[in-house]
This record gives C-alpha cells, sequence and structure tokens, in this order.
C-alpha cells in the first residue's frame, strides 16, 4: 500500500520560511518521480516542483529562486523548502509521487499571514 505523509505546514509571517516533508511508504522511492501540488480555496490545483528519479527538478515560475525541492532516498523523503513566503503562497500543500500511477499525499496547511 502507498503511503505518502506530509508535515511542516503551519502558520508563518510574510518574508519567512517553512520547510514541507512528506515521507513516503509503499513504492521505491529512489526510482519515483516526487513533487509537489499545491491547492488554493477558489482556484485549480497547481504545480509547484518536483524532482525526478535521477536529481532533476523542476519549478513553476512562482517558485523558482524561493523553493528548493530535495530528496533524500535514505529516508524515503522529499522537502520543500519554501523561503521568502508571501499571503498568496497560503494554500494546502500536496505531496505526490509518479511511476505508472500517481499517487498523493492528504496535503499539509500553509497560511502565510501577518
Amino acid at each position: 500500500q502507498v503511503q505518502l505523509v506530509e508535515s511542516g505546514g503551519g502558520l508563518v509571517t510574510p518574508g519567512g520560511s517553512l520547510r514541507l516533508s512528506c515521507t513516503t511508504s509503499g513504492i521505491l522511492f529512489s526510482s519515483n518521480i516526487m513533487g509537489w501540488y499545491r491547492r488554493t480555496p477558489g482556484k485549480e490545483r497547481e504545480f509547484v516542483a518536483f524532482s525526478s528519479s535521477g536529481g532533476a527538478t523542476n519549478y513553476a515560475d512562482f517558485a523558482k529562486g524561493r523553493f528548493t525541492i530535495s530528496r533524500d532516498n535514505g529516508r524515503n523523503t522529499v522537502y520543500l523548502q519554501m523561503n521568502g513566503l508571501e499571503p498568496e503562497d497560503t494554500a494546502v500543500y500536496y505531496c505526490y509521487t509518479t511511476i505508472l500511477s500517481t499517487y498523493w499525499g492528504q496535503g499539509t496547511q500553509v497560511t502565510v499571514s501577518s
């Protein structure tokens, strides 16, 4: 059974930082694409970043220069370091993994507010 469990969300003031974690089980982590999406109320789910099994990364334009995705294959965990957070980054952040099929975590709330 594939499971993805996110953590690290919370309330942060503008300009602050958070690091999201997503720990997985039931997959061959090192072989999978790992990534993050987010959903804001009233908006479509939007891509944030992904990390390929080979270490390549890709970011949404809004994430470039502020967010960093990384992975620890030994811990079966992918991270999303978010710096310079803005109120517009407020969303539920979802971890996903893809190899043949796509699986999602339950999401973690990030709120950026003064």
